[in-house]
């Protein structure tokens, strides 16, 4: 049974690596999960979400004409939806004190150079 574009198919990690991991589809054929399609989150390090001989469910991205499959387990968690962007970065809540004190001596610091620098200049000018 040929393998088609955009079906969604049950198969068992078979090899991991650092981009990712193959897939041994039902069919019998075989193809690569790429890291960014394992989950919607960031994945870091393959092996924190798949093992070997896991079942997974895949979606056939692409079928290449020198017979490579490109598979996603995110977007076969949810078909026909786009992945969604990535969540803005947290900030912190509050004041860091430690954050302000360093901000402080830095003010002074550049408060000081800059007093320094106009009495230098002033005294070339005379």
């Amino acid at each position: 049974m040929a393998v088609e574009q955009d079906q969604i198919y049950e198969g068992k990690v078979i090899r991991l690596t650092n981009f990712g991991a193959f897939v041994e589809l039902s069919t019998g054929d075989t193809g690569l999960v790429h890291i960014s399609e394992i989950d919607s989150s960031y994945v870091k390090n393959v092996e924190d979400f798949l093992r070997e001989n896991d079942q997974v469910r895949v979606k056939v991205l692409a079928v290449k004409g020198d017979g490579k499959i490109d598979l996603s387990i995110r977007q076969a968690a949810d078909p026909g939806s786009e992945p969604a962007p990535p969540p803005p970065p947290r900030r912190r809540a509050g004041r860091d004190p430690e954050f302000e004190k360093m901000m402080k001596q830095f003010m002074k610091k550049s408060e000081q150079t800059l007093v320094d620098i106009r009495r230098n200049r002033e005294t070339k000018r005379t």
